[in-house]
């Protein structure tokens, strides 16, 4: 009998550990719910701008007006079913090929969207590739036309256009100036090279001579033999088109230097408080174009405390507009609850609201539209100058 008893004890001990090994078994085959949560909770974007380099001033305005507007977002409650917004900022260096490379990056993250990118010899190879993967890219920085101009679907952009702002200038040379002729310099980039070429063909179309269009190359830091033309030339109007500040500081000291008292212009890579920090004396009485800024907006103090308090220092050209950018596709994420592309492109086409440097409203090719004037360094800063719209002085 005693031995009965222990052989049942023996099978049911057995039993259970079996059906324990087996809770076990089954327990390891299912997914890790408490960690996939937590992934999914994650909305992962990118950036894209050069971080090095020559243009690593405006590419690190970029990423850092994304991080404000990120943070802006986490302070009004963040997005619902997320608990984190991470940025995963890539550096393009203005490199095609890098920039390419860097959009794979981003789409191996699998990120909902793009900021960027600065140059628009970057963004366009860049958005072509974005594109095939259906995720939406919103330029705060690339001006050529071609950017929305090739029928991308989920391209963007927040800044204005070259030929919006090629018209600019030239109506202010013709109604403020009063400029008879003009020589104009780029650095052969797609974006540079474009806005001069446009400038050139309205200037002349609008009865300016053109005494000189030359061009140097990105990195040159000796300009005084294409220098050397403009004095000779003696234009009314000297316009200055390269891909950044530094470089469009570096012009203006020699270009004082030379001798050359032609009003001179530039454009709005060229706008940037760097003009003015590398430049200063040389930089005075120079006109740039660029978008006009209320600041006085609400969102636009709120990105400002947010920039400040982050611990970066005084905003950059472009940071107003990657803030924007990136404050208002979250906020399309927020609204809709999706990170689908389609879910987002629709819900960027019905924005309409007061940004923090623009009013936000999009038309069919994902241009922002644009609001141009011409500033000029006066005093040491920047000042608003003259408005195109009532051909007058602020």
């Amino acid at each position: 009998m005693k031995k009965l008893l222990m052989l049942i004890m023996v099978l049911a001990l057995a039993l259970g550990l079996s059906a324990c090994g087996d809770e076990k078994q089954e327990e390891a085959k299912q997914p890790d719910t408490k960690q996939e949560a937590t992934t999914e909770a994650v909305l992962k974007i990118g950036s894209m701008s050069p971080l090095t380099g020559p243009y690593a001033a405006d590419g690190n305005d970029i990423a850092n007006g994304v991080r404000a507007a990120i943070s802006v977002v986490e302070d009004e409650g963040g997005i619902p079913g997320f608990t984190k917004i991470e940025l995963y900022p890539q550096d393009t260096a203005c490199d095609p090929k890098q920039a390419v490379a860097s959009a794979n990056k981003l789409i191996n993250e699998k990120v909902s969207f793009v900021v960027g990118a600065y140059c628009s010899s970057s963004t366009i190879p860049a958005s072509e590739t974005l594109d095939e993967e259906s995720i939406p890219m919103l330029t705060p920085a690339s001006t050529n036309e071609m950017v929305t101009e090739r029928g991308l679907k989920y391209m963007f952009r927040m800044c204005g256009r070259d030929d919006d702002q090629s018209v600019v200038a030239v109506d202010f040379m013709i109604k403020q100036l009063k400029g008879k002729t003009i020589y104009l310099i780029d650095d052969k980039t797609t974006y540079s090279q474009g806005l001069a070429d446009n400038v050139e063909k309205r200037a002349a179309a609008a009865g300016i001579t053109v005494l000189g269009h030359d061009h140097v190359n990105q990195g040159d830091k000796d300009f005084s033999a294409v220098l050397v033309k403009v004095m000779a030339a003696n234009p009314d109007v000297f316009y200055m088109s390269l891909q950044n500040s530094s470089s469009g500081a570096l012009m203006a000291i020699q270009a004082k230097r030379a001798g050359i008292t032609a009003a001179t212009i530039g454009q709005d890579a060229v706008y940037h408080p760097q003009l003015i920090e590398i430049a200063k004396d040389a930089a005075e009485g120079m006109y740039l174009t660029f978008g006009v800024i209320d600041m006085e907006r609400p969102l636009y103090k709120k990105f400002l405390a947010k920039y400040s308090e982050l611990g970066f220092a005084a905003p950059g050209a472009y940071s107003g507009y990657a803030f924007d950018a990136a404050y208002a596709a979250l906020k399309t994420v927020k609204e809709t609850g999706s990170t689908e592309p389609e879910a987002i492109k629709g819900a960027l086409m019905k924005l309409d609201y007061d940004g923090a440097t623009k009013r936000i409203k999009f038309m069919p090719n994902g241009d922002s539209g644009s609001n141009y004037i011409i500033r000029k360094v006066d005093g040491g800063q920047f000042v608003n100058y003259w408005n195109p719209e009532t051909n007058s002085t602020y």
